[in-house]
């Protein structure tokens, strides 16, 4: 009587299992959300400070609120007098000023000049190319960076590459547009017509070729 009520709780047990697995939903994500770059065209360009620089906060006459500070993940640095300081996505001008602000509540008049040690900007303002470039990864911004620069620093193209059906992706006015970009032909064939402007968050997808 023992072994056949075992069985036949194993066999209930196993049932449960599979109608609960039958019953699973598998909820669908939302869609990462772009952010757009504020530079809309190549000569409005200005660097804005994301996390992991290094600032250099220099407050004249004084020195022992100045240094050097790195912009935490959350894009905030903590200073002797003011523990969290709003800093990415501001030009090193418009903290500098935002910092005067803040510090008149301490000091008399600040005056401060913040430079920018070690460059490394929000994740909006970085170039990203995917597929079959040599070396896919995300790339700085510099001013005046065209799609041959871009290609340069990724090493070109592999051997498995389309580089004639590639597409940049460009959010401009709150909208996602596409682009066709022919890489073939300004690495293979010379063709300088060929290169394009990059814009600060321009994303660059290589498919591979249908042999």
């Amino acid at each position: 009587m023992d072994n056949r009520f075992a069985s036949t709780l194993k066999v209930g047990l196993l049932l449960l299992v599979i109608f609960l697995s039958g019953c699973t939903t598998h909820n669908t994500l939302p869609s990462a959300t772009l952010h757009p770059s504020n530079t809309e065209n190549i000569n409005s360009y200005k660097y804005l400070i994301g996390s992991g620089d290094v600032l250099n906060i220099f407050v004249w006459r004084n020195p022992e609120v100045s240094g050097s500070f790195v912009v935490r993940p959350d894009g905030m640095i903590t200073t002797s007098l003011v523990e969290d300081i709003e800093v990415s996505g501001k030009t090193p001008t418009e903290l500098a000023r935002s910092i005067e602000k803040i510090l008149a509540t301490y000091l008399r008049d600040p005056i401060v000049t913040v430079t920018v040690e070690n460059f490394v900007g929000p994740f909006s303002e970085q170039i990203r190319v995917i597929g079959e470039a040599a070396q896919p990864r995300a790339i700085n911004y510099t001013q005046h960076m065209t799609l041959l620069d871009v290609m340069i620093q990724v090493g070109g193209l592999t051997e498995f590459a389309d580089g004639n059906d590639a597409v940049l992706i460009r959010i401009e006015s709150g909208t996602q547009n596409q682009y066709q970009v022919m890489i073939d032909q300004l690495l293979k064939d010379g063709e300088i017509s060929a290169n394009v402007d990059m814009l600060p968050g321009d994303i660059i997808i290589i498919p591979e070729a249908w042999f």
